[in-house]
């Protein structure tokens, strides 16, 4: 039987406040205080409706009061003949909730390296910026700073980190090239990992340099 204690944990896991869960629900957000606060506990219908709210942001309530992300919330990417999936669901993602893409990757030409079709994902990421609905920026070290979608910035740091990341939305993809069978992705559905590397985007953004060789194509 899911517990007060447990959606209270489940918020915090996906960085959901109180009257978030309470209008996604069409509760109250008394309910959800009582209930957390182990007041007063809601009736079965609205009890399932939290639940219900709760499990489409890939949370699990497990036994003895635990609370976790389902294995549908981690999904990985391994090796090239994957790449083309992981870019897919960037832009199912953006096309469906639109918002800002943060990049941050040391050599932008693996990117492309990996993509069997680079001028389709152009394609369509261009589409979506024209709409309005969605922006992207890139930090990169090593590019030819060419698009016709994104605003890119030379990162300032002398040591760029190890890993590439993508954060969108309420998501966080993190990248290897040098894993085995390279590109190596861990999509992440984190709301609280996706804000996080986010701050940490804007703060490296802020401080670095404007490509200069930045053009339309």
């Amino acid at each position: 039987m899911t517990t007060g204690r447990q959606i209270k944990a489940a918020r915090a896991l996906i960085g959901m406040e109180a009257r978030q869960l309470a209008a996604e629900a069409n509760l109250s957000a008394e309910t959800i205080g009582n209930f957390e606060n182990n007041l007063r506990r809601p009736q079965k219908a609205s009890l399932a409706k939290i639940v219900e709210v709760l499990e489409g942001r890939g949370i699990e309530f497990t036994d003895h009061e635990g609370v976790r992300f389902r294995a549908s919330a981690v999904e990985v990417y391994e090796g090239a003949d994957r790449f083309d999936d992981f870019y897919e669901a960037i832009y199912l993602h953006l096309a469906q909730h639109g918002g800002d893409m943060c990049v941050s990757v040391n050599d932008e030409h693996l990117l492309a390296k990996y993509r069997k079709d680079p001028d389709l994902h152009r394609k369509r990421m261009k589409e979506l910026v024209a709409s309005g609905r969605v922006t992207c920026r890139v930090l990169a070290n090593d590019s030819d700073f060419v698009s016709s979608y994104a605003q890119y910035r030379r990162p300032a740091l002398p040591t760029p980190p190890p890993t590439s990341f993508y954060a969108f939305g309420d998501c966080l993809a993190l990248i290897s090239f040098i894993h085995a069978t390279p590109p190596y992705v861990v999509l992440i559905k984190s709301a609280p990992l996706a804000a996080t590397y986010r701050q940490y985007f804007e703060v490296i953004w802020q401080d670095a340099k404007p490509a200069s060789r930045q053009r339309s194509s």
